[in-house]
């Protein structure tokens, strides 16, 4: 479970305060900053297989070195009172040029910098489905994955009986549009049209 640590604290407050060379992963909800959960073996595995089916696609699109998925980044949203380490997420190296601090503090305040970010639910999942989504939808972030492996999410997203689900968000005017894939479905991404993935080849990776 996240922890919560106490007083309120600004973006900048908390980019100063972060501890450099941690094991422990940070965010910044609302003012408050948060101690995240340690990712379990499942949520690494299938952190990792969706990073390496990205890359390849990124390679087979032809934008290899144009875009790139970075180990560490922290996404300032619009509110000016959070800041969140998404588990991937995937930049423009062409547009990061604009980026004030990138370079010296792997910031990303602008949503033309990223091309899509990819939440894996751990036992925080509401974060995902209610925080994060929202504020990233307010950024403009063009595209943003929920992959919800082992069905963590309350049963108004993943059902009930509750079933292992991916929903892909695309911003259509301003606003998220939602598709979900279930077992048996291939992904559609619109961000990243030659994708060949299924839904159960990632279950598959977090069993």
């Amino acid at each position: 479970m996240a922890q919560a640590l106490p007083k309120q604290v600004t973006f900048d407050e908390f980019i100063e305060w972060l501890p450099e060379n941690s094991e422990v992963r940070y965010e910044l909800h609302d003012g408050v900053i948060i101690q995240m959960p340690k990712p379990t073996g499942k949520h690494s595995n299938v952190t990792g297989f969706l990073i390496e089916e990205l890359v390849l696609t990124i390679i087979q699109m032809g934008k290899r070195g144009i875009w790139t998925i970075p180990r560490e980044s922290i996404v300032k949203p619009t509110n000016e009172k959070s800041g969140y380490e998404p588990d991937i997420i995937v930049l423009d190296q062409d547009a990061i040029s604009s980026e004030p601090r990138w370079e010296r503090e792997s910031i990303i305040e602008n949503a033309t910098s990223i091309k899509l970010i990819v939440e894996v639910v751990s036992t925080n999942w509401r974060d995902d489905y209610h925080k994060k989504l929202a504020d990233y939808e307010e950024m403009g972030i063009p595209e943003y994955w929920i992959v919800d492996y082992a069905a963590l999410g309350g049963r108004a997203f993943v059902g009930n009986p509750k079933e292992p689900t991916i929903f892909i968000y695309q911003l259509v005017e301003g606003e998220f549009q939602v598709s979900q894939f279930r077992q048996g479905d291939s992904l559609i991404s619109p961000i990243f049209p030659d994708l060949n993935l299924t839904a159960d080849q990632i279950f598959q990776v977090g069993r």
